[in-house]
C-alpha cells in the first residue's frame, strides 16, 4: 500500500486529503472497508484520532453547497429580472429658459422597446447563470465519484485506490503535520506515517 498527501500544502483549518494506493498481492479477493480505516494526527507527541470522511457524506456536502447555491442564484436572477423589468421607465430633469424666466422641469415615461431589450438580457443571462451553475454542480459530483477512494473487493493482482478525505485537527502550531494511516485490507495490516510540509 502507498499513501501521500494530495497537495503539497495544506492551510490550517483545511481538509487534509491523502491519496491511497492499494494492492492485492494475494491469490484471493480482498475487501477494503472505509470504516477499517483510522487516522490519527501527531500534536505535541500526542496521537490525536481524525474522522475519515466517506464518499457518501462528500456527496452529502456538495447536495448541501448546491442547495444554499441554488438559492442565492435563484435571488440573483429574481433582482436581475426585477431590474430588467423596470429598465424601460425613464425619468429626467431639464432646465427650460423663455422669455419669462427659467423652469426646471421633470419629464417621466416609459420605453417598450428598452423594456423588451432589457428583459431579454436579463432572461438570457439569467438561463445562463442558471445552467452553469447546474453545470457545476454536476461536474463537483462527477469529480467526487472519480476521485474519492470508497468501499471495494480487490481481486488478486488488483490494484485500486483514490482520495482520503480526513476531518481537520485545529491545533498544534508546526507547520510540519505528521499523520499515521492505518488501513484494514482482508487479514492485512498496513500502517504508513506521512509527514506534510515543514521545513524545506
Amino acid at each position: 500500500m502507498i499513501a501521500r498527501p494530495a497537495a503539497r500544502q495544506l492551510q490550517i483549518g483545511e481538509r487534509p486529503v491523502f491519496v491511497l494506493g492499494i494492492y492485492n498481492r494475494s491469490n484471493v479477493p480482498q475487501e477494503f472497508r472505509i470504516s477499517n480505516v483510522q487516522v490519527t494526527q501527531v500534536v505535541n507527541g500526542e496521537a490525536a484520532p481524525l474522522k475519515v470522511i466517506t464518499y457518501e457524506e462528500l456527496v452529502q456536502e456538495e447536495h448541501t453547497r448546491q442547495m444554499f447555491v441554488a438559492v442565492a442564484t435563484g435571488l440573483a436572477a429574481g433582482a436581475n429580472a426585477y431590474s430588467a423589468s423596470r429598465a424601460g421607465y425613464y425619468n429626467a430633469s431639464s432646465t427650460v429658459y423663455t422669455p419669462h424666466g427659467m423652469y426646471n422641469v421633470q419629464t417621466t415615461g416609459y420605453s417598450p422597446a428598452a423594456a423588451a431589450i432589457a428583459q431579454q438580457n436579463a432572461a438570457s443571462q439569467n438561463a445562463e447563470m442558471i445552467s452553469a451553475t447546474i453545470e457545476h454542480g454536476q461536474a463537483n459530483l462527477v469529480n467526487l465519484e472519480r476521485a474519492v477512494i470508497k468501499d471495494d473487493t480487490l481481486m488478486p493482482g488488483e490494484w485500486y485506490g483514490g482520495q482520503l478525505h480526513i476531518a481537520p485537527l485545529v491545533s498544534g502550531n508546526s507547520a510540519e503535520k505528521t499523520y499515521t494511516i492505518v488501513v484494514q485490507v482482508g487479514s492485512d495490516r498496513h500502517e504508513l506515517n506521512v509527514v506534510q510540509g515543514g521545513k524545506q
